[in-house]
């Protein structure tokens, strides 16, 4: 992201913010597949019958 051209400080600082939330949700995802193994496959596989049945 160092190319900020026609972009406003608020836009830039919005940009990082998210950028930063999006890295939190990551990492708290992750840490949750490692606590809850199976509810993380649960989920995995659901996720993968909703693409399966909705993807037509």
């Amino acid at each position: 992201m160092t190319e900020n051209t026609g972009k406003s400080p608020q836009q830039l600082e919005r940009l990082r913010r998210r950028a930063a939330f999006l890295r939190e949700l990551e990492e708290a995802k992750a840490l949750r597949d490692r606590i809850a193994p199976r509810r993380a496959r649960v989920r995995r596989i659901r996720a993968a019958m909703r693409r399966a049945t909705y993807h037509h």
